[in-house]
């Protein structure tokens, strides 16, 4: 049976506790360790069904002795952000109390683990691998561990979180985008070593890079095992943690036939990566190439008003295309309106776009994969 545990989180004020519930499937310590969670964007609802899903095959293969590895689970990663609504809207995104993004500002310890790990690499990977996670749990305890630490909520949450997923060979952060295809975000050292993962997940779009900008959770547990190997020289540091951000499709992509395929995917992935046992499952067609971040077209809103798309999401398009209009009901003349269109400056695959079709000048309202770096893609990465 799983191991299951309720962290309460530090309270937000007086007379109010939440938690934050974990399950853990085999053999704490044992590897390789995979950890999933869902929802720490918490209006972003696809993943909490799927690992629902998911808990159950886990349990079944725990019963009959088929895993092999330790599996963490996190069904609900941010109930803060599940208790925020205003007048009927689940604001889940941003933490009410802060302005903070939920997915954003997790711990950095870059510093640390280059000041107190690089010290004690040598020669053989394995050691070296042990030798920095023992590093960064040393740096996670002194922070304060499980316990609140004088934290906010919100920062305890992040903790917490991190603590659950550093030591992960694997860690899947379950989301969704607004309307949108199946893609995924990792880092550009962990390709191709999770092209099986992505491959399984039937990805569409898989936009790698080492550094986005803002310290997303993904990143903070990939991003210092970038730097330690480069600041090691000849010193063989493989990548410690393999982070990757799953986007489910769209917000509104929930249904039961979805969660069982995607549970299903997400358990042959386990096997593939070796903490189930069981005959290695056949890997589909890869449905494109991993490509560059910064080969992103973010398309924004060029005035105000109401989005008119053109085509589909998933649509390929070439630089040059209109994408759509922003419609104004009140512009030209006032009876005929006006239509300004918005076009794509890249070759490629329309991977998401905005659901909402109100928007404002500057809004970021469509997403396009190219393969080749756009030259106005500077800073941070996951904005227009």
């Amino acid at each position: 049976m799983p191991q299951t545990r309720h962290l309460p989180l530090s309270p937000s004020s007086l007379g109010t506790t939440r938690t934050l519930t974990v399950h853990r499937f085999g053999t704490a310590g044992a590897r390789p360790k995979v950890y999933l969670q869902a929802g720490l964007h918490a209006d972003e609802l696809p993943g909490l069904v799927v690992l629902q899903a998911l808990l159950s095959r886990l349990q079944a293969a725990e019963q009959a002795g088929q895993i092999t590895g330790e599996v963490v689970v996190v069904p609900v990663a941010n109930p803060i952000g599940l208790d925020q609504h205003f007048q009927g809207q689940l604001l889940g995104r941003f933490e009410t109390a802060t302005g903070h993004n939920f997915n954003r500002r997790h711990l950095d310890p870059v510093k640390a683990l280059l000041h107190r790990a690089l010290p004690l690499m040598g020669e053989d990977p394995a050691e070296n691998v042990a030798a920095a996670r023992s590093v960064l749990r040393q740096e996670w305890l002194a922070a304060g561990g499980e316990d609140p630490h004088g934290r906010s909520e919100g920062d305890h949450l992040r903790h917490l979180l991190y603590g659950l997923a550093f030591d992960a060979d694997l860690v899947l952060d379950l989301h969704c985008d607004w309307d949108a295809v199946m893609h995924t975000y990792t880092s550009t050292a962990s390709w191709p070593q999770t092209a099986g993962v992505m491959r399984l997940l039937e990805a569409e779009a898989v936009l790698i890079a080492e550094e986005s900008g803002g310290n997303p959770f993904d990143e903070a547990l990939s991003l210092p095992w970038v730097r330690l190997a480069s600041a090691a020289g000849e010193r063989p540091v493989p990548m410690g943690c393999h982070s990757m951000t799953v986007e489910l499709r769209g917000q509104t992509d929930i249904s039961d036939s979805l969660a069982t395929a995607d549970a299903d995917a997400l358990l042959a992935v386990l096997t593939h990566w070796g903490a189930l046992s069981g005959p290695q499952p056949e890997l589909p067609a890869a449905r494109c190439d991993a490509t560059p971040l910064e080969a992103v077209d973010m398309v924004t809103a060029p005035a105000a008003g109401i989005i008119v798309y053109a085509g589909a999401v998933g649509s390929r398009v070439k630089a040059g295309d209109c994408l759509g209009w922003v419609v104004n009901p009140l512009g030209g003349d006032g009876i005929s309106g006006s239509r300004v269109p918005f076009h794509s400056r890249t070759d490629g695959l329309i991977y998401g776009r905005l659901l909402q079709r109100l928007v404002r000048p500057g809004d970021t309202i469509c997403k396009v994969a190219g393969d080749k770096p756009l030259a106005h893609r500077t800073g941070p990465l996951l904005t227009a």
